[in-house]
């Protein structure tokens, strides 16, 4: 069969031609139900416009069984009554009571959010309400769910029960299919939709972060961010506690060095990073102590954190080029590895204080190191340590220091140094492995 014939069977008014014209007796012939088949298989393989399938497999349920009175109510892709489409297939003769059923239908009391058990008291309603007819009720299945419902209405009492022929299951068959498909696009569209804003809003959150380096005295900085979705928690950040002064005075101005981690991934931990971001931004412009600052931005974000039950960790630390001193405080983040070059060993750089969100009077300490020349600091957080490898062993703590005392006795760039960390990572997890928590890294070496 061509297409053009194909198309040709898909035509409402082709079928009430050849349903109309013969005799009730070509409906027994295989051979037309056959072609009623094809047309109806065509129509679900270029499924595009579910009321037309409604309006058609109505037309043809007229036909084949036109002593009876066939109800179809079908559901939408949300589960609900999908009342726009409601269909009852009837001979002519018995309009009267396609109007009873219709007007039934639209004053009976469904819930707002429908529910498929309320359909059991719509069905006793029915039958109290339609005493003198014989009701059968079907449900329209689809791999298990259900899309619809079917009534079927016959005044013969002692009539045989048409849910046992063949073409009609093959006929409720197709229709199940065809609402399947529609709530299968409807889902696709939908979680198209919500794909394309995830990812306009990683486009906005990785211009968030630090676009490229800042030049600071004496300093060789490096530093990069991998989500483990679209959306991320990390956040890392530097900024120059001076404002309105030139390009070139800023880089031996005093400048904060900032990393930390919302709880979790994805969209929430996404749009927490950003608020914290705006909150930190301008608490740094005060030029107050680390302490000070975490304790301040800890009485900022509280309640938004508090409603979100999430809680935030974050290391921040303010450096003077001129005399090589780093402040910090912690929030509980991961401890920063300082490599001191002198005398070839790492420590971890940490002060006592409790994570942002979960505690109002919260205090925080400072800590202050002085850097000497290719002393190097490394910032993370714990997506670094918590990958993981096909066996299920971490990368862990202990490994990430070999590592990093490895780099730093040969002479690597910041960048350098970055890089091979994440090579290392990525042949620790494998090649079908990926990360499981945002992965970020800052690298700040003294040259």
């Amino acid at each position: 069969m061509t297409n053009n014939q194909k198309e040709k069977l898909l035509s409402n008014k082709f079928i009430q031609k050849i349903l109309e014209s013969e005799s009730s007796e070509f409906l027994k012939n295989k051979y037309k139900f056959a072609e009623i088949a094809s047309s109806l298989a065509y129509y679900l393989k270029s499924f595009s416009n579910v009321n037309k399938l409604l309006d058609y497999i109505s037309l043809i349920l007229k036909h084949i069984f036109n002593e009876k009175i066939i109800f179809i109510i079908p559901l939408d892709h949300e589960g609900d009554i999908w009342h726009e489409n409601i269909r009852i297939s009837a001979d002519n003769r018995y309009l009267k009571i396609q109007e009873e059923i219709n007007n039934f239908f639209n004053k009976f009391k469904f819930t707002k959010n429908f529910k498929i058990k309320e359909i059991i008291s719509f069905e006793d309603a029915l039958k109290n309400n339609f005493k003198e007819y014989k009701i059968e009720t079907e449900k329209i299945l689809s791999r298990g769910k259900c899309r619809g419902f079917i009534y079927i209405f016959s005044k013969d009492l002692s009539s045989q029960a048409i849910t046992k022929d063949s073409n009609f299951n093959f006929i409720q068959s197709c229709l199940a299919v065809g609402l399947e498909n529609h709530c299968l696009i409807k889902i696709k569209k939908k979680h198209e939709n919500i794909d394309r804003e995830i990812s306009t809003g990683a486009e906005i959150q990785s211009q968030l972060l630090p676009e490229y380096c800042p030049i600071i005295y004496g300093v060789d900085l490096a530093a990069h961010c991998r989500p483990a979705l679209q959306l991320g928690g990390d956040y890392y950040d530097f900024m120059c506690l001076k404002t309105n002064i030139s390009d070139k005075r800023k880089e031996k101005a005093r400048w904060a060095l900032v990393i930390g981690d919302v709880m979790g991934k994805g969209i929430p931990a996404g749009l927490l990073m950003t608020m914290l971001r705006g909150m930190l931004r301008a608490e740094v412009l005060t030029g107050l102590p680390p302490d000070r600052i975490l304790h301040d931005l800890n009485q900022l974000a509280i309640n938004d954190l508090d409603q979100s039950h999430r809680f935030v960790t974050l290391f921040y630390s303010d450096y003077d080029p001129r005399t090589r001193k780093l402040r910090f405080a912690n929030a509980a983040h991961n401890p920063p590895l300082l490599w001191k070059s002198s005398d070839q060993k790492i420590i971890k750089l940490d002060a006592e204080g409790f994570v942002l969100g979960l505690q109002k009077n919260a205090e925080y300490h400072c800590g202050e190191v002085k850097l000497n020349e290719n002393d190097l600091v490394l910032y993370y957080t714990d997506g670094v340590i918590d990958t993981s490898n096909s066996l299920g062993e971490r990368f862990d703590e202990e490994r990430l220091i070999k590592t990093l005392m490895k780099l730093c006795k040969q002479s690597y760039t910041s960048q350098e140094i970055l890089n091979k960390i994440f090579k290392k990572l990525d042949d620790f997890t494998g090649q079908n492995g990926h990360l499981e928590d945002d992965a970020s890294i800052v690298i700040f070496q003294l040259k």
